[in-house]
């Protein structure tokens, strides 16, 4: 029998066999969510899936990169190890879900689906220690502080590769809006790189009735914010793809006065390095010869935050591939493309081959809404792929 007929064989007990705990996974889920906790603060969490995977029959290590856990299962002699990643924190949201298990912590909240994604690769840890049959390691990692972009990095800076090698890594994200189950995987820059700028626009101020005799930052900021879409469409080649998006400005308290300054804050997203650079090089010299022009000063801080996710080829068409003998085409999202929000899984993508693929959750509230809602029913398609993945790696 082939691989791919005894893979198409299994699949019922595979989602039969995680439909059995699933509402437990369910219930663990719900707990994170209520107990929602920021970046670097994820103790409870991390704690609970220590906890689990221990009961499961995982060699357990906690504290890695802060509050990082990995959760390790050796079968067989086979020599392979695959790593799975899941993210476990929280926004600074404030929640309006209206849901019956919403974040006991006010201004906190898993509107990104982090909750998500570590009961999908629970359940996918159980099924693993109960019935995965597979020889060589598997490396479970649950990763803090995601949403600053900083866990995985830190969880890397701490071993976390040396310590637990892996022949490649994979990872997920839920996505609002694509078909609820369905697997999306994209070739290349999956997802953008990010990048944060704080610009001071220093003028003169006075009175507003007066403005002849000030030099005024609200002016020259509101030419520079115009302006620096100019950069995507005149620096940027047209078939590329950039972002900059001004998130702020803060300047001034009275309408009769002119403030001394004025500040922006931005951010930039863009999938090629070359145009990263040529992004963070134009926008402080675009804001100062605009402000140069009205006779004003500007001073630019520059926060270098992660590169594009991009996926491997040989391990994309791998894990593409697992999808299709497990489910059929029909649960592959077709034309699926690159997302311009950001993942600092894209750090794990460059020390080991991998990819990193989107499940849809179906219509609801976009991402780090407060009204966002993650579908519990794609839990046991997407631990079924995790676990799939994991025996076919390691046959």
């Amino acid at each position: 029998m082939t691989v791919q007929a005894e893979l198409l064989h299994d699949v019922g007990p595979v989602q039969e066999r995680i439909e059995a705990f699933v509402d437990d996974v369910i219930a663990v889920r719900h707990e994170f969510h209520r107990h929602a906790e920021l970046s670097w603060n994820e103790h409870h969490t991390a704690a609970r899936i220590a906890q689990l995977l221990e009961e499961w029959g995982y060699q357990v290590t906690t504290g890695i990169g802060g509050t990082g856990v990995v959760g390790s299962l050796r079968r067989g002699s086979g020599t392979r190890a695959i790593g799975i990643r899941a993210d476990m924190d929280a926004l600074p949201i404030h929640e309006a879900s209206g849901l019956p298990f919403a974040s006991d912590t006010p201004g906190q909240m898993h509107a990104c689906g982090h909750d998500g994604h570590s009961a999908i690769l629970l359940a996918a840890a159980r099924y693993l220690a109960q019935h995965g049959d597979f020889s060589g390691t598997i490396h479970l990692i649950f990763q803090p502080a995601e949403e600053l972009g900083q866990g995985a990095r830190a969880m890397i800076a701490e071993g976390l590769f040396d310590r637990f090698p892996c022949d490649a890594v994979f990872g997920l994200h839920n996505w609002p809006g694509l078909p609820a189950g369905k697997l999306g995987f994209v070739d290349g820059p999956a997802m953008a790189s990010v990048d944060w700028l704080g610009i001071r626009i220093i003028g003169k101020g006075g009175h507003g009735a007066a403005p002849h005799e000030t030099i005024d930052p609200v002016v020259v900021a509101a030419h520079v914010v115009t302006a620096l879409q100019s950069i995507v469409a005149r620096n940027v080649a047209p078939l590329d793809t950039a972002v900059i998006t001004v998130g702020s400005i803060h300047g001034g308290e009275a309408a009769n006065v002119i403030p001394d300054s004025v500040d922006l804050t931005l951010t930039t997203r863009s999938f090629r390095p070359a145009v990263r650079e040529t992004l963070l090089q134009r926008i402080p010299a675009l804001a100062r010869g605009i402000a140069a022009g009205f006779g004003a000063t500007v001073e630019v801080e520059v926060k270098r935050g992660f590169p594009s996710v991009v996926n491997h080829p040989a391990e994309t068409a791998f894990a593409r591939q697992v999808a299709i003998d497990l489910f059929g085409d029909d649960a592959l999202i077709a034309d699926i493309a690159p997302r311009t929000a950001s993942e600092d899984f894209a750090f794990m993508l460059e020390a080991r081959p991998g990819s990193f693929l989107f499940v849809g959750t179906g219509d609801g509230e976009p991402l780090h809404s407060p009204r966002y809602r993650f579908n519990d029913d794609v839990i046991v398609p997407a631990a079924s792929f995790w676990a799939r993945l994991a025996e076919t790696w390691l046959v």
